[in-house]
């Protein structure tokens, strides 16, 4: 299985994204918790180029909780890090307090002149890392389209923060070129990339893979079945498909339909809090 989804809104949004950081102060950098690592874009460094940046390690309510500390020690390493939930709005204030000491500076330069500030800033990520969400809980109301799936957004959205904060909502992108294909299986299965694009028989093997490595006991309570260290995937899968009815007329299994059930699954946390990357994995470089 071969992943690529670069549709041509993304150029364009790459476009406007160049255009518009002129005018913006800082950078909200929105991250999947659950694949931190991986929702890093290379094309976003040419466009952001050396612009203050907050990372939010977005949808922590569905990360492993130990894996996420052990990530958001790791972003503060390069910029200032919080984890949020932003369909609760828990984290909004902590947010907007270290947006405002990120750009105190700049703050402060025009409050010696008697100038209240307005601070912009442009909150980017990969497709359905929930920048929209995070801002509408930000305005405690539905100011910009959102959606549990990729592509959403597709033009720019400015909306206010109380008096002195603009955020600028850009559409979510992707990369040019997957170079990186495990990364690519971590996008899809977290639901950043276009479900219609991807071969879900082969993404769900690759999840199935991943949380016989990673999480077995989850995998075995949630299919009330019973996986060794040795059982091949395509295994684990039959098993799952007989037990939630997913055969085909003939009794075979129906591949596409188990596989989408066991990507949905992980996607709204009924296997449990998970992580698909750690640290501890490698030494990482961004």
């Amino acid at each position: 299985m071969f992943i690529h989804w670069f549709p041509g809104h993304m150029t364009k949004a790459i476009r406007m994204m160049k255009q518009e950081v002129a005018v913006v102060d800082s950078i909200i950098y929105v991250l999947d918790a659950r694949a931190p690592l991986s929702c890093i874009n290379e094309a976003f460094e040419e466009v952001i180029a050396n612009k203050p940046r907050i990372y939010v390690l977005n949808k922590c309510d569905l990360a492993d909780s130990d894996e996420l500390a052990q990530w958001v020690k790791y972003f503060k390493k390069l910029a200032p890090c919080i984890a949020a939930d932003s369909l609760t709005r828990a984290d909004t204030r902590e947010l907007l307090a270290s947006l405002t000491e990120l750009n105190a500076p700049l703050i402060q330069k025009y409050k010696a002149k008697g100038v209240a500030r307005t601070i912009r800033a442009m909150v980017i990520g990969v497709p359905n890392s929930g920048k929209s969400t995070l801002i509408n809980s930000l305005t405690k109301g539905k100011k910009t389209i959102t959606g549990n799936r990729p592509g959403v957004t597709r033009g720019k959205q400015w909306v206010s923060i109380g008096k002195h904060i603009d955020l600028l909502d850009s559409p979510g992108v992707l990369f040019p070129d997957f170079k990186d294909q495990q990364k690519a299986v971590r996008l899809a299965i977290i639901g950043s990339i276009k479900d219609d694009i991807l071969d879900i028989t082969e993404l769900g093997l690759e999840a199935v893979k991943f949380l016989m490595q990673n999480y077995p006991q989850r995998l075995q309570e949630r299919y009330c079945a019973q996986f060794s260290e040795e059982t091949p995937a395509i295994d684990v899968m039959n098993t799952v498909a007989a037990k939630r009815g997913f055969l085909q007329k003939d009794g075979d299994t129906d591949y596409e339909k188990t596989g989408r059930a066991i990507i949905t699954d992980i996607r709204k946390g009924y296997l449990g809090k998970l992580v698909l990357e750690k640290v501890s994995d490698g030494s990482f470089i961004l």
